[in-house]
């Protein structure tokens, strides 16, 4: 039997693929911080993915886990193999977007654009179900251009679901193909949560899981009383340390959470590993420039880090001089994660 997305059995908190942002360095960045929230790759095209360089692109540090792939993609053919691939590199989930809306996927024929059919794209899930013991699952919007009633969408569901997939993280807003850019797609059209929670409640037996809009944990809570899972994108990027208290939401772990600074220490190490294989700093550090957001210090840390991480011969002792001149005091009670407000 095909294991679902879903594996510890209980809620989910899934970290968006973000384009640029996504990548190995910043998901080993987020395990310091979270054990239990779910990662995601960067979109990956089938067409990267097969004539590429395949160790650079799915590499991944294994204390990532859980972790998934997102694919972009099309052809049943091209998508078996790639999830094959993935399998094979030991992902725990393989992803099919199927909600980018941008212009550049379009031309490739997918994305956002295949849930005008909804049949193709339970083809490509069915190719990738078959012979691989990882889980598939789906991530699309509410709806596109037109075609943007319920009755559309379940539509679209019912058709995928005929495949064997029970996993679909929705983006609780329609997508417009044209007329907008990616950015104004992520914040224009309206959300309509309600739609998705419809969706679990008529489908009862899906992991339904949730995207758009969430800011902090607050809101995250409030969700999983009506589905399985929230996914969270770009307030995570800018305010990382948000999810100090994921775990404890996930899983009822009370105990003190990992501090700021005891963060920036836990990174030495895999820096200098990096460094010693020819990554440049900043290629890291781009990624933790909001851990001391809201903090005392927090400018100063990401202007120094700014100035100093991108010199090429910048080292791990360009962090441990940013916690020191920041003057930060990293509280492990901040008043904004308390476990007893969550």
């Amino acid at each position: 039997m095909k294991p679902t997305a879903n594996t510890r059995g209980t809620h989910r908190i899934c970290i968006a693929p973000m384009m640029d942002r996504t990548d190995r360095h910043f998901r080993y960045f987020i395990r310091l911080i979270s054990r239990h929230v779910r990662l995601y790759t960067e979109m990956i095209t089938t067409g990267a993915l097969i004539h590429g360089d395949r160790d650079r692109i799915l590499a991944f540090d294994e204390t990532e886990h859980p972790v998934a792939v997102q694919l972009g993609g099309s052809d049943p053919r091209e998508l078996a193999e790639c999830t094959r691939l993935c399998a094979d590199y030991g992902y725990d989930e393989v992803n099919l977007n199927v909600g980018c809306p941008s212009e550049r996927v379009q031309s490739g024929t997918f994305g956002a654009c295949l849930m005008n059919d909804p049949q193709r794209v339970a083809d490509c899930v069915a190719a990738m179900r078959a012979g691989d013991d990882i889980a598939v699952t789906v991530k699309c919007r509410t709806g596109v251009d037109e075609r943007d009633s319920y009755d559309e969408l379940v539509e679209f569901i019912d058709t995928v679901r005929a495949t064997g997939c029970r996993d679909f993280i929705i983006h609780a807003r329609k997508a417009w193909l044209s007329g907008l850019s990616p950015k104004e797609n992520r914040e224009i059209p309206p959300l309509d949560y309600a739609m998705v929670h419809s969706i679990k409640r008529d489908f009862p037996d899906l992991n339904v899981v949730i995207n758009g809009g969430f800011t902090d944990l607050h809101q995250i809570r409030r969700q999983l009383e009506n589905v399985d899972g929230v996914m969270i994108g770009r307030a995570v990027y800018a305010d990382p340390y948000m999810l100090a208290e994921a775990d404890a939401l996930l899983d009822g772990n009370t105990s003190v959470p990992i501090s700021r600074t005891d963060v920036l220490r836990a990174l030495l190490p895999y820096v200098e590993r990096e460094l010693a294989s020819g990554t440049r700093l900043s290629h890291i550090t781009r990624h933790i420039l909001g851990l001391f957001q809201h903090q005392p210090g927090a400018r100063r840390f990401r202007r120094w880090i700014s100035e100093n991480a991108y010199k090429p011969t910048a080292g791990v002792e360009v962090l441990v001089k940013a916690i020191q001149i920041s003057d930060i005091r990293s509280q492990t009670s901040d008043s904004r994660h308390q476990i007893s407000d969550i």
